[in-house]
């Protein structure tokens, strides 16, 4: 692979998402969210014992569960399908150019373009709690972590949109596969979790199976993740429980993985696809 070719991609993919406005109404979805969160969670901070900063993380981390795989797959599912569509792919692939840099070029793009959106709308929210009220160094760590994994968790998605974009016979089929997608990883999967504990009460698998059946899944590894690495966010959040049954490297081990398996995954989808 070439890193030139690789960054060529890039940037032409970045002029498209300038173009599209689409960094610029992903940042604005982000603040709106942040600072409304931020707002609403500041009355029970006396309550927990934590500063402001604290729950906000809390209540963003799960607001990144939601939204931040929606903007992936926003992004993602027309990166191959609409350009084969609009006839663009077939001049693409026509260049000196593999098809495993085309998509680490479109990566790149699309995650720099997530990156900005996270780190604008949970700054935002960072800089309120700084304004008016104190901010312990612990919060701060939480909060650039939860910037950093966001982002991890928007390229498990985009990996997946790929994927989704190279199989699908158009953009409107790989549209409602990427709602699908989202719909089960997001919701499905931890109510499929729930009806199956709430079945097996205190038995094996709610002990033993749950914990790590729950880490299988990038947003919920992702959520695990945030809670585990601070005692304050596992307090704001209630989830504390669920993070301590697991050793600390399940979840990040299972959210850094994702991303190479929907990546490799999504090229060879890519490359079943004739010029």
């Amino acid at each position: 692979m070439s890193a030139r070719r690789i960054l060529a991609v890039a940037r032409a993919e970045a002029i498209l998402v300038r173009r599209n406005r689409w960094l610029v109404m992903a940042t604005l979805i982000m603040v709106l969210f942040a600072l409304a969160l931020s707002l609403a969670g500041s009355a029970p901070t006396g309550e927990l014992g934590a500063d402001m900063l604290t729950v906000s993380v809390a209540s963003m981390t799960t607001l990144s569960v939601y939204l931040v795989p929606l903007l992936a797959l926003l992004i993602g599912f027309d990166a191959i399908a609409g350009e084969r569509e609009r006839g663009s792919l077939g001049l693409l692939l026509s260049y000196p150019v593999g098809r495993g840099e085309i998509l680490l070029g479109k990566a790149l793009a699309h995650t720099g373009a997530l990156a900005v959106a996270c780190t604008i709308g949970f700054g935002v929210s960072g800089v309120l709690a700084f304004a008016i009220s104190d901010v312990s160094e612990a919060a701060l760590i939480a909060l650039m972590r939860l910037v950093a994994t966001s982002v991890l968790l928007g390229t498990v998605f985009l990996g997946l949109g790929y994927l989704l974009s190279a199989g699908a016979a158009g953009p409107g089929a790989a549209a409602g596969l990427a709602a699908g997608v989202w719909l089960v990883f997001v919701v499905l999967y931890d109510l499929g979790l729930l009806a199956v504990v709430v079945i097996d009460g205190d038995g094996a698998f709610s002990r033993h199976v749950f914990p790590w059946v729950m880490t299988a899944n990038p947003a919920d590894a992702f959520r695990l993740w945030n809670i585990a690495a601070s005692d304050t966010v596992a307090i704001a959040s209630g989830m504390g429980g669920a993070a301590d049954a697991l050793p600390r490297w399940a979840a990040p081990a299972s959210l850094i993985s994702w991303p190479v398996i929907a990546f490799l995954a999504a090229r060879a989808a890519f490359r079943r696809i004739e010029p």
